[in-house]
């Protein structure tokens, strides 16, 4: 079939909850894709980070193929012998005692978010139905009933009511703000390091230090949704590392399934996760060995390819060189690492048509919150491939 053809099918048969650029993807490898008729572009998207190893990368891809020739799913009602393997790396890596897997950034923060409910009346003695999570306005955690009930962003929550009580939406990046909306009733505080899909808006120097001092003083649990920030996106293996505000939970997700499969997780103290008992909590396709050996190996690969070291050193490269154009369309230019936002000034448009132009050129990347180009390539990106990217980038953004 044509593009064209490809394209008016999914849109008569797929619910219309996405606004994608018109361009077919058929293949990818690294950081290059290619579409049905052969033409090559730049993924300076990476699945919002889940694609931070490349497209395809062949270590990644070799586990899959070995693990599915094997055994893929089991359920958690059986054991099996790659997710216990999977769990000890990924807590000996974090620094987490223990840690529970799921499969959608969404899940592993509906699970963060459990056991901090439950954590807030068997540990912390918060009444029965009282415990109060705080969040950050323009907020992204997902878009489950849960989650959009604490959203700040207007269509998010259109249409979904009856909500979900318990939260509290205070100020981003404003630790006063923090303090004061703390009660003996607040279980947890949780917030993205890095806000990305609200604009890569990164927050005050100081601000995740800062909170973590208040949520430790009253005994308020620090959750951090790591989902798009975490394994060396931010130049860091996790964004809170910049002002080493260890949080309590880390929520993680995207990068953790090596651009191949859905898997997510969340780290905590026992302390923590030993409030979940068989039966409170689970998932049929949570911790299968498909997903854990390709987590593993997804894990083995950053490390050996240094991609947190590359992420830090080509992000700096990058912001530096946007910077340095100077254009006279672009209000700001934010971001840490390989997680960069161009944010458009208004009396120039939406970000959108500038997505549509940079595809035309060979860049595919997208806007978020209607002025802003995220750049997040993947990590095994080249200073070539970024002087490529900026060539055209200058041409569109001046």
């Amino acid at each position: 079939m044509s593009r064209e053809e490809i394209i008016k099918l999914t849109d008569k048969y797929s619910a219309h909850n996405y606004h994608p650029l018109p361009v077919v993807i058929a293949k990818g490898e690294g950081v290059w894709v290619y579409d049905l008729e052969g033409s090559k572009y730049l993924d300076l998207l990476s699945a919002y980070s889940a694609l931070s190893h490349g497209h395809r990368h062949p270590k990644i891809i070799g586990a899959l193929i070995e693990q599915a020739g094997k055994l893929t799913i089991t359920s958690r009602a059986f054991r099996n012998e790659r997710m216990g393997s999977f769990l000890q790396k990924l807590c000996r890596l974090s620094g987490y005692e223990k840690a529970l897997p799921m499969n959608t950034g969404t899940e592993a923060v509906e699970t963060a978010l459990k056991a901090a409910r439950k954590w807030g009346q068997l540990r912390k003695g918060i009444p029965e139905n009282k415990g109060e999570i705080i969040v950050c306005e323009n907020n992204f955690h997902g878009r489950t009933i849960t989650v959009i009930s604490f959203s700040s962003e207007k269509q998010y929550r259109l249409g979904f009511g009856p909500y979900t009580p318990g939260f509290k939406i205070i100020p981003y990046g404003d630790a006063a703000a923090l303090e004061e909306a703390v009660t003996e009733n607040t279980a947890a505080f949780l917030l993205e390091p890095i806000q990305g899909e609200g604009g890569v808006l990164v927050p005050p120097d100081g601000y995740l230090r800062e909170v973590r001092q208040i949520t430790k003083k009253h005994n308020v649990l620090l959750m951090l949704d790591e989902i798009q920030t975490g394994l060396g996106r931010t130049g860091k293996l996790f964004a809170y590392q910049h002002e080493e505000a260890r949080p309590d939970v880390l929520i993680l997700g995207k990068a953790l399934g090596g651009g191949v499969y859905p898997v997510s997780a969340v780290l905590s103290s026992a302390q923590v996760m030993d409030v979940f008992t068989p039966g409170d909590h689970g998932s049929t396709f949570g911790g299968n060995p498909l997903a854990s050996y390709v987590a593993e190996v997804a894990l083995d690969v950053l490390e050996e390819e240094k991609l947190v070291q590359k992420s830090k050193e080509l992000g700096t490269y990058f912001q530096g060189e946007l910077e340095k154009m100077k254009s006279p369309l672009v209000w700001e230019i934010r971001g840490k690492g390989l997680l960069i936002g161009v944010e458009i000034k208004k009396e120039h448009g939406p970000a959108r048509p500038f997505c549509e132009k940079l595809m035309q050129l060979g860049l595919l990347c997208k806007e978020t919150h209607h002025q802003t180009i995220r750049l997040a390539p993947p990590l095994v990106i080249t200073k070539r491939e970024i002087d490529w990217a900026l060539e055209r980038l200058a041409e569109v953004l001046n």
